[in-house]
């Protein structure tokens, strides 16, 4: 039996998907799954237990990346083709069952938009699967040392939805000063040509304090830090989906974009927003595909300490790395060490960002 997945090119819509793949590798544990995606979210699905072949679609000229699919696709006989992106492609496959995911405006979560396509009420949480190698590689990065992780996203790929990073500092400096993340080891993360952006938040940093995952490992590798963090605060982004698939508490940071289709996903995630609404900032004039500020100067550094501290306090029970590795995210029905070797190869490097979900620089496949 083989599946065909194909899904988004942004990091955050394919990371909000991997609940439908989880789900269907689940239901369907002897069939072979091939995943078609974009270069930036490949890495995410290389673990994946079920995984026959993954199809890297960098775009191309005149479609290539669309015809190179079809190309492989079209002579293969399938047993569901399931197309999250709503593209024409999967209307022409020879399959049992296709199922197309048509994108549809509304106040409910992406998540639950997806979980729609198979029927599935509630919708499966996102995942992430981390192979035997990967596992390796984040025990040899963290080491044996016994403090807490905060894991911080300081950057995002519309400067519009970025918190100013000196204020980032500054809510680090806070939450590690006292309780459950005294004297925390700090990930400051970003892709590699975000770095500049973020190193406000790593200078701030004693260097024993310091992990630096600016543009350093692979995202599965970023992943793993993440399910051992004991918190993750970030910006509205991948990274921050990428966050709550690994079932890190984590607190998104909004403002110029829509908490309600975005926030991040699951029991052990909140988020806290900036004073001016969605629609204020709509209207701004920083409001546009390249803007010159960010549009999210009304959160206030209080606010999001308040949200941070809410919720360390409400997964208090995460008090040791073993937890967070034992049950991912909230309702996962597998462990988060999936038992696989790792797919060599999917490293982007001409990928300079890690998503972007939500906001006015969306742009169509």
């Amino acid at each position: 039996m083989r599946i065909l997945f194909i899904t988004s090119n942004r990091l955050g819509d394919a990371i909000l998907s991997t609940g439908l793949l989880g789900h269907l590798s689940d239901a369907y544990p002897a069939a072979r799954f091939t995943v078609a995606c974009g270069p930036v979210a490949a890495p995410v699905f290389q673990d994946l237990p079920t995984l026959e072949k993954l199809i890297v679609m960098r775009k191309g000229p005149f479609l290539s990346h669309w015809r190179a699919l079809l190309g492989y696709a079209v002579p293969r006989w399938w047993s569901m083709v399931v197309d999250v992106r709503g593209s024409a492609t999967a209307w022409v496959l020879p399959t049992l069952r296709r199922r197309i995911f048509a994108t549809c405006a509304g106040d409910d979560h992406r998540v639950e938009q997806l979980g729609r396509l198979l029927g599935l009420t509630p919708p499966p949480s996102p995942r992430l699967w981390i192979g035997n190698d990967t596992a390796k590689a984040v025990d040899r990065l963290l080491g044996d040392d016994p403090r807490p992780i905060l894991s911080v996203g300081p950057t995002a790929n519309w400067l519009a939805k970025t918190w100013p990073v000196e204020r980032f500092a500054e809510l680090v400096g806070r939450l590690t000063a006292d309780g459950p993340l005294k004297g925390a080891r700090v990930a400051v993360i970003a892709a590699p040509a975000e770095r500049a952006g973020a190193m406000g938040v790593l200078d701030a940093l004693p260097p024993d304090r310091q992990i630096d995952l600016l543009g350093t490992e692979p995202l599965p590798v970023i992943g793993g830090v993440m399910a051992r963090s004991r918190l993750y605060v970030g910006n509205d982004s991948g990274l921050m989906h990428l966050a709550a698939a690994a079932g890190a508490p984590t607190l998104g940071l909004f403002g110029p974009s829509r908490p309600e289709n975005y926030q991040p996903w699951g029991p052990r995630a909140d988020y806290v927003r900036t004073a001016a609404d969605f629609e204020t900032l709509r209207r701004s004039e920083h409001w546009t595909l390249r803007p010159t500020e960010s549009l999210m100067t009304t959160l206030t550094v209080d606010a999001a300490e308040a949200g941070a501290r809410s919720l360390l306090s409400r997964t208090a029970d995460l008090d040791t790395v073993e937890s967070v590795q034992d049950h991912g995210n909230g309702d996962l029905p597998h462990p988060l060490i999936a038992e696989t070797d790792d797919t060599a190869g999917f490293d982007d490097p001409d990928a300079g960002v890690l998503g972007m979900n939500g906001g006015a620089a969306e742009k169509a496949d």
